[in-house]
């Protein structure tokens, strides 16, 4: 099994990380309104076999950890502590801010992104304890509807 989906919960949105743990690479992340998570899941495990699943164990998780065991046979429940916070020092060492704007509170480029889905990549990268190669072309901020 080497394609992981980690999740991110959250009381109105999700993020979510596809990646592959052999090739250490992201291929996909997207927020998504919360109410799609079940929805999402299930079109991910219809179209790719052996997924492996790890969510985190933070904000409103119990609801979704019960109702995901009962559609993966393969969940991981794994320490999501400050997830948020880390994603956005994550944010910078993947976007990476030069020139005048080094001079800039870094502060002011995160404001309205959307973080669920680096949330994801820090809890997958903490509990397989590598880095994972994340495209920059991936647009973070994506809502699926």
């Amino acid at each position: 099994m080497s394609r992981v989906i980690s999740i991110d919960p959250g009381i109105s949105k999700c993020g979510i990380v596809v990646a592959d743990i052999r090739e250490k690479k992201v291929y996909e992340a997207v927020v998504i309104k919360s109410n799609l998570l079940f929805k999402y899941v299930k079109n991910k495990s219809k179209n790719e076999k052996n997924l492996q699943f790890l969510i985190g164990n933070g904000t409103s998780s119990t609801n979704y950890i019960k109702n995901l065991n009962r559609m993966v046979s393969n969940l991981i429940i794994a320490e999501e502590k400050n997830s948020t916070y880390r994603a956005k020092q994550r944010y910078f060492e993947i976007f990476p801010v030069f020139g005048i704007k080094c001079f800039l509170p870094r502060e002011i480029f995160i404001l309205n992104k959307n973080l669920d889905a680096l949330a994801a990549l820090i809890i997958m990268e903490d509990y397989f304890q590598m880095e994972f190669e994340f495209n920059k072309k991936i647009d973070t901020k994506t809502w699926l509807k």
